[in-house]
């Protein structure tokens, strides 16, 4: 085939690459732009990513300025062509404004490649002065793995003449693909063309494009549902509405300046948490920090970004992993490495969960450092490189370092060159690489461990045993979802082919398949036994899916793929494996997971990647007549097709998900919620008072994404004492005390500050209401005689109280009796028990309490779930749930009438309930506002709250205890009148100083527990880093060469070898 129609089927590549990155951004823009400055936008985006394209892949030419200047007349005709397209297809055919471009773009591309190519080619036909450099570089010629960086073997290359493609060849022999030089061709333009075939056939750019093409059909198949930023669909389902985005939009407040608290301390959630564990656990991706590039109503087009991206850098870090194990054309990785980024697990667990979307590029990395030390080259950069994963988030990179180790240990099993005793000293190098990156993220670990240790305790969940094992067998196919049942472990249709061919490739030896099949059965069975399960979660059951390390059996999978495919499959074992996967299929066909999508992408799928692969090994081997020209073919072919079937599989599990009320989205930015956020930035006087989001609630960190200071806080590091502070003073809250609420009665909000808050939803609406009230200031100086706890011990309140009701402890934190309480009569004259009164499933028990007439009776039962009714009244659903689950909140019942009798009836919907002994509490609206006005006047003259410290001073000297609106976390010290710091007491959970006789000011500031112990483990690492770094150049200095580079290079598996390394190098 001749090179020009080589260079039009280069260049409808690059257009179509070229088409979905406009198309993609123009898709984002138009959400808050029309439809033709969104085009004009994402025009001028992809201007310059096409010249690139189109000059080093298109017409494997050189940049020059001069091309660069030209090049705009391209996309000048382009913009007339696509702009009046675009125009004509809106306005008169009333075309979809979202298809409109796509059409216009196609329509142009014909036109723009005649100009193109006349731009970027005849520079260099005229220098040469035999036609442009159409006859570059090939596409699997002998740089296909990129050039060593440190020596000609580095990715895998052998000597005595071998290539990456094959044996070598005879002097005076092109080689496949390599790169023909006519005696007429300068010797400038003979080394650009040089430079353009390496940088063609490369890691770098073909690594890229892999990632380029997952994040396309991940976007393609998300605006196929019209799925956010795409679509009207929202993604903020679970806990990416609940969390993710809430804590990325504080993120950015900080970044901003804007937040109040700092790394250490939120002011926001919880009436005050720490922060740094949260940060740690969750924002440490460092593609989070793009939120900082963004307007605050916009955070959820960044923490989409981040998903985007990630499985991008997880598509580019597979592609070059895969060199180090065998080399092989780039491309071909890059294709297996693209089913790897999109793989079960990413789509169904890990795309809402951006922190843990580092874990697939962990593995992958971890991979290349563990290959470091195999050939004892690069620990430190290694040492780093395994760092910044653990950074990014510990609780994924932790199972992607198991996952790199075993593939480590079967990498040394089959090193037949290596003696045990150099076995045992990779693995120590490995080790103690992986010992000094923990020592470097020291602070991340220990932060954590300790605030998770101290955070409020959920009931342990069992797990329930392995699925079915025809069920985790139909995990390898698209298209369906398992709703946490099995492990989901489909990697792609290309791999699935290849890992089904591999058990028939005679080619590779059989110890290397039975090791590689080994290690892929133990994964997938560790991943369903208990102790396993157990194993990959740093034995701790995980409270939702137990199967959060299926990427690393994907990755091992994708592995043995490209083993397979490295070595050309024969055709008969191509049609082996695809007979397997036929009985698979129609094995698994009963199975929930295997619906129609399932089918389609299977039955269709299967067959076309078969025949791309029988005709790469029928027409595409080095050698062959056209091989190049094949080669072409089916790599765009199979590019084609593994875009289109991960961008289906997206599309089906994302339609899935839309069909399951659990995924219902929350409530993140519309019109709304922006109105309710400026309310509340109006009504703001932190730190005076409050403004609280809640109880209303559109997710469960309110105070994060819309701003203020409320009681709402969903996290694993929420503090024991602040769950049950607010849980014993009468707040609600969910997950056993892992999602605390604002207060929703009177008292709680003026205790807490709040004059601002946003009332709880009436039911059956989801409109909020901003009301205002009085409230007592957030610093308070109480009188002499206060009791208060100073032990310290984590109950949540003092261990002095001996109220028994959450009415008694709000009167006693409120300072006056605002709250009566009553006892209950039985209408049927049963007395209580030790635990209360019991109530019978089903059965209406009726009660008659007795307080003053025109006091307002709310009622609080924590663990009721039922219906209560209020004198004859219609009943009211009331949501606790279990001993601890679901706590509800003191919710008002009725003012009660003038006779001072009301009758409150209780209906469970349960078994085996009770109701507390005294659970009605009649407020005195006018006893609340003389305590609100005698606290106004014991406030403090001047107040700050800067970060983690509050620092207050008194009106005149005083004693009593001054006692701040915010749960006693362990952690703060307190200081009077510059004295020295002590451990802050507690008064009913709050915190407390106690003042002493006189005393004019005091300051409290905020440690976080484990960050000290954590900043010494990173100092130690950093001199081990530092030691190794300085001994190695003094070393390499000394012997004339750098040692921490110098190694033996080798891969696996070179071609023309059966097992083990037979292509050494050595590099320095």
């Amino acid at each position: 085939m001749s090179s020009q129609i080589l260079q039009v089927l280069r260049f409808a590549l690059v257009g179509a690459v070229n088409t979905g990155t406009f198309y993609g951004f123009y898709l984002v823009l138009h959400q808050w732009l029309p439809y033709y400055p969104a085009y004009v936008v994402a025009f001028l985006l992809s201007m310059v990513g096409s010249f690139f394209l189109n000059t080093y892949f298109t017409y494997r030419t050189r940049p020059t300025w001069r091309k660069f200047l030209l090049f705009p007349l391209t996309n000048l005709t382009n913009f007339v062509v696509t702009s009046v397209g675009v125009f004509v297809l809106v306005e008169w055919c009333d075309m979809d404004e979202r298809i409109a471009p796509l059409v216009a773009a196609a329509a142009a591309i014909p036109v723009t490649f005649v100009l193109s190519r006349r731009i970027l080619t005849r520079e260099d036909a005229t220098a040469a002065g035999n036609g442009p450099a159409e006859n570059g570089p090939a596409e699997n010629g002998p740089a296909e793995n990129g050039p060593a960086e440190n020596g000609p073997a580095e990715n895998g290359p052998a000597e005595n003449g071998r290539t990456a493609n094959g044996p070598g060849t005879t002097p005076g022999t092109a080689t496949a693909g390599a790169t023909r030089v006519t005696p007429a061709t300068p010797a400038r333009a003979r080394a650009w063309q040089q430079r353009a075939g390496r940088l063609l056939s490369a890691e770098r750019p073909v690594a890229a494009l892999a990632g380029v093409v997952a994040m396309a059909a991940y976007s393609l198949g998300l605006a196929l549902n019209g799925v956010y930023p795409f679509g009207p669909k929202s993604r903020a389902v679970n806990d990416l509405g609940n969390q993710f985005v809430p804590y990325h939009a504080h993120l950015r407040d900080l970044l901003h300046g804007e937040a109040q608290g700092d790394l250490l301390y939120n002011w926001n959630s919880g009436y005050g948490v720490p922060f740094l564990p949260d940060f740690f656990t969750y924002l440490t991706n460092p593609l989070s920090f793009l939120v900082a590039l963004f307007p605050r109503d916009m955070v959820e087009l960044p923490v989409f970004l981040v998903t985007l991206l990630c499985l991008g850098l997880a598509a580019t870090a597979m592609t070059v992993f895969l060199a180090r194990l065998r080399p092989g054309p780039a491309w071909q990785r890059g294709l297996l490495a693209v089913g790897y980024a999109l793989c079960a697990w990413v789509i169904s667990d890990g795309a809402a969960d951006p922190m843990w979307m580092w874990g697939p590029i962990a593995l992958p990395l971890i991979g290349i450092a563990a290959d470091w030390c195999l050939h004892g080259r690069r620990w430190v950069l290694g040492t780093l490189l395994v760092a910044l994963c653990w950074a990014a988030n510990f609780y994924t990179a932790a199972m992607a370092t198991l996952g790199a180790a075993l593939v480590l240990v079967v990498r040394l099993l089959l090193r037949d060159d290596l003696s045990w005793r150099a076995r045992t000293r990779v693995l120590l190098r490995a080790a103690g690489m992986a010992a000094t990156s923990l020592l470097l993220v020291a602070p991340a670990l220990t932060v954590s461990y300790l605030s998770s240790k101290a955070s409020q305790p959920v009931t342990a969940r069992p797990y329930k045993g392995p699925p079915d094992p025809v069920l985790y067998l139909a995990q390898i196919f698209p298209g369906g979802r398992t709703s946490m049942v099995a492990p989901g472990i489909c990697f792609g249709l290309l791999g699935l082919v290849l890992v089904a061919t591999y058990l028939f490739q005679k080619s590779a030896p059989v110890r290397e398949r039975v090791l590689w099949w080994g290690l892929v059965l133990l994964v997938a069975v560790s991943f369903v036994l208990e102790p396993g399960v157990l194993l990959w979660h740093a034995f701790a059951l995980p409270n939702g899916s137990p199967y959060r390390a299926t990427f690393v059996l994907s990755g091992i999978l994708t592995m043995v793929a490209w083993l397979a495919l490295s070595r050309v499959p024969e055709p008969r074992e191509l049609l082996r494996g695809a007979a397997v996967l036929a009985a698979a299929v129609l094995f698994t066909a009963g199975q929930k997971t295997v619906g129609t999508s399932t089918l389609v992408l299977s039955l269709g799928g299967i067959p076309v990647m078969w025949a791309g692969l029988w005709l790469l090994h029928r027409y595409g081997r080095p050698g062959l007549p056209g091989a190049r020209t094949a080669r072409a073919l089916v790599a765009a072919g199979l590019g084609c097709a593994v875009l289109l079937s991960c961008a289906y599989t997206v599309f089906s599990v994302t339609a899935i998900k839309d069909r399951i009320p659990w995924y219902h989205p929350k409530r993140t930015y519309d019109a709304e919620t922006l109105r309710t956020r400026e309310a509340l930035r109006a009504g703001d006087g932190l730190p005076w008072q409050r403004s609280d989001p809640g109880p209303h609630e559109y997710a469960n960190n309110d105070p994060m994404l819309l701003g203020g200071q409320g009681g709402a806080y969903y996290s694993s590091h929420l503090p024991v004492e602040t769950a049950r502070t607010l849980q014993r003073l009468g707040a609600g809250w969910y997950i056993e005390g892992r999602h605390t609420k604002s207060f929703e009665e009177p008292v709680g909000l003026a205790l807490m500050g709040s004059t601002t808050y946003v009332a709880a939803n009436p039911v059956g609406t989801r409109n909020a209401e901003i009301r205002r009230a009085e409230a007592a200031p957030v610093v308070t100086v109480r009188p002499q005689g206060v009791r208060t706890d100073t032990s310290g011990a984590p109950v949540g309140a003092d261990t002095a109280d001996t109220a028994d009701t959450a009415f008694d402890r709000l009167n006693s934190a409120i300072g006056a009796p605002v709250y009566q309480v009553p006892g209950l009569r039985a209408a049927n004259g049963e007395r209580p028990g030790p635990e209360g009164w019991p109530v019978r499933k089903g059965h209406r028990s009726v009660f008659e309490v007795r307080c003053s007439p025109g006091s307002t009776a709310y009622a609080h039962a924590p663990w009721f779930a039922g219906r209560v009714g209020v004198s004859g009244g219609p009943d009211r659903a009331w949501f606790g749930r279990g001993s601890t689950m679901t706590a509800a909140p003191v919710r008002e019942l009725a003012q009660v009438p003038g006779n001072g009798r009301l009758t409150v009836s209780f209906v469970p919907t349960r078994k085996g309930q009770w109701i507390p002994e005294r659970p009605v509490g009649c407020l005195d609206s006018g006893r609340l506002n003389s305590a609100i006005s005698a606290l106004r006047v014991s406030a403090p003259a001047q107040l700050t709250m800067s970060g983690h410290e509050i620092r207050a001073t008194l009106r005149e000297r005083t004693g009593g205890t001054a006692v701040v609106a915010a749960p006693a976390v362990k952690g703060w010290q307190c200081a009077v009148d510059g004295g020295a710091p002590r451990p802050a007491a507690a008064f009913q959970g709050l915190i407390a100083v106690p003042l002493g006789e006189r005393a004019s000011r005091f300051t409290c500031t905020y440690t976080q527990a484990g960050l000290t112990p954590g900043l010494l483990g990173s100092a130690a690492g950093l001199a081990v880093l530092a030691g190794v770094a300085v001994r190695s150049r003094t070393r390499g200095r000394r012997g004339g060469r750098d040692t921490g580079r110098t190694g033996t290079v080798v891969t696996d598996a070179a071609p023309g070898t059966e097992s083990g390394v037979r292509a050494v190098a050595r590099v320095g």
